[in-house]
C-alpha cells in the first residue's frame, strides 16, 4: 500500500504537541508496516530536533512553494504520485484529491471555538475555515482524547459519530524514562539560573495555557516565608499573544523568582523535567496533554487544571484546580510541597496512569484506521 503523509510541520522551529505526535508516529510507521510505502511530504529542510528516522520504506519528497502550500503543492505531488490513502496530521486537507485516495484527518483540539479572543484574528478565521473543511471533508477523524471528539460532535453535529476513532497519544520513554543524573540536573539547572526547588510547567507561552493564573498563585505562595527558597520555572517558546505573561511576570511582585528559560532541547528536558518537585499544567483547554504523561514516567507529582481532556488523561493520578481559581491551585501546591506521603502516592499513581499510553500503542492504531 501506498501512503502518503503530511509531515511539512516537521520544518518549524518551535516544537508543540502536534509536532511531536507526527515526530513520533514516523518512528514506528516504517517498522511496523515494512510491506508499505510511505510517502513523507514536506517544505524545506527538517527541524534538526524533528527529523524523522531513514527506513527503507520512506520516501522523503521535499516540495518547496511559497504560499498554500497544501492546496498547491502538495495537491499536485498527491495526483502525480497516486497514493492509495492520505494522512493529514493536522486540521487541514488539500480541497481537490483524488476520490480513490481515503483521507484521513487527526482533529487535535477545538480550542479556538472555545476561545477565540486566545488567537490572532487571521488565525482565527484560518482554523474555521480549514478545521471546518477538514472536519466534513475527510473520509475518516482521528480524535487525540474523547474530550475532543465530544467537541467535534458538539461543534459539527452533522457528522457521524462512526466516523471519529479516538486514538491516545503516548511519550518519549527514551527521554523521561531515566534514573535522575544529580549531575546532569544540576548542569541544567546551573545553565538556567534555577537555584533550589522548583514548580515545573512545559508548553507554549500563549493565553490558553493559563500562565496567569499560575503565575498568580506562586505570588501567593510566596507570601509565607518556609516557601522561600521555591521558583517557578515556565518552560517553553513564545507561541502567540505571549506579551501580557510576561507583563505580569514583571509587575509581580516575585519577579525574580520566575525563570523562562526558552526553547529547551529534548535532551536537557528530561533532566529538568525529573529534577522538579511539581509538574503544574494550569491549562484553560487541551486536547490531550502530552507534558502530563512526561510527568508522571520522570516521577514528578502533578497538579492540573479540571477541563477537558485533561481528567480523562491524568485520571486519579494528579490533583486537580479549577481553572481561574488562583487560590485553590496556591493550597494544591502547598499541598504537595508540605506532604511526603501525598506525594509519593501521586508519583505510584502517575507511573500506573502512564502505562495505559504508548507511542507504539498510537502508531499501531494510526496505521490501522489510516488502510482500513
Amino acid at each position: 500500500m501506498k501512503i502518503a503523509i503530511q509531515a511539512a510541520d516537521l520544518d518549524w522551529s518551535r516544537i508543540d504537541g502536534t509536532r511531536v505526535y507526527i515526530l513520533n508516529l514516523l518512528k514506528y510507521f516504517g517498522k511496523i508496516d515494512p510491506e508499505s510505502q510511505f510517502l513523507i511530504y514536506h517544505k524545506k529542510n527538517f527541524n534538526p530536533e524533528l527529523t524523522p528516522p531513514d527506513f527503507s520504506n520512506y520516501k522523503v519528497l521535499e516540495k518547496p512553494f511559497p504560499l498554500f502550500w497544501t492546496q498547491i503543492k502538495l495537491c499536485y505531488s498527491l495526483f502525480r504520485e497516486k497514493p492509495d490513502a492520505l494522512w493529514m496530521p493536522m486540521h487541514n486537507i488539500p480541497i481537490f484529491r483524488n476520490k480513490k485516495v481515503k483521507t484521513t484527518v487527526t482533529i487535535h483540539d477545538l480550542a479556538f471555538k472555545y476561545f477565540p479572543d486566545h488567537f490572532r484574528k487571521f488565525d482565527l478565521i484560518k482554523l474555521n475555515l480549514l478545521a471546518s473543511w477538514a472536519i466534513r471533508k475527510s473520509d475518516k477523524i482521528i480524535a487525540i482524547s474523547e474530550a475532543s471528539k465530544k467537541d467535534i460532535l458538539k461543534f459539527y453535529p452533522e457528522i457521524q459519530e462512526d466516523k471519529i476513532k479516538v486514538i491516545y497519544h503516548g511519550f518519549d520513554k527514551e527521554i523521561f524514562e531515566r534514573e535522575r543524573d544529580l549531575e546532569k540536573e544540576q548542569e541544567i539547572k546551573n545553565k538556567f539560573n534555577i537555584q533550589g526547588r522548583y514548580i515545573l510547567y512545559v508548553g507554549a507561552l500563549q493565553p490558553r495555557k493559563n500562565l496567569k493564573t499560575l503565575i498568580s498563585a506562586f505570588g501567593e505562595l510566596k507570601k509565607e516565608e518556609e516557601y522561600k527558597n521555591v521558583k517557578l520555572v515556565l518552560a517553553g517558546e513564545k507561541a502567540w499573544l505571549w506579551k501580557e505573561i510576561f507583563e505580569q511576570i514583571k509587575n509581580s511582585p516575585v519577579a525574580s523568582e520566575i525563570i523562562t528559560p526558552g526553547k529547551i532541547k529534548f535532551s536537557d528536558l528530561g533532566h529538568l523535567m525529573r529534577g522538579a518537585e511539581i509538574f503544574c499544567f494550569p491549562s484553560l483547554y487541551e486536547g490531550f496533554g502530552i507534558p502530563v504523561l512526561e510527568a508522571f514516567i520522570s516521577k514528578v507529582p502533578v497538579i492540573c487544571a479540571r477541563n477537558s481532556s485533561l481528567p480523562e488523561v491524568a485520571g486519579e493520578a494528579a490533583l486537580y484546580f479549577e481553572p481561574k481559581n488562583q487560590i485553590e491551585l496556591a493550597q494544591q501546591i502547598k499541598k504537595v510541597l508540605d506532604d511526603s506521603e501525598l506525594r509519593n502516592s501521586l508519583i505510584a499513581k502517575g507511573l500506573e496512569q502512564a502505562k495505559k499510553f504508548s507511542w507504539e500503542k498510537c502508531a499501531r492504531e494510526t496505521l490501522d484506521y489510516i488502510k482500513s
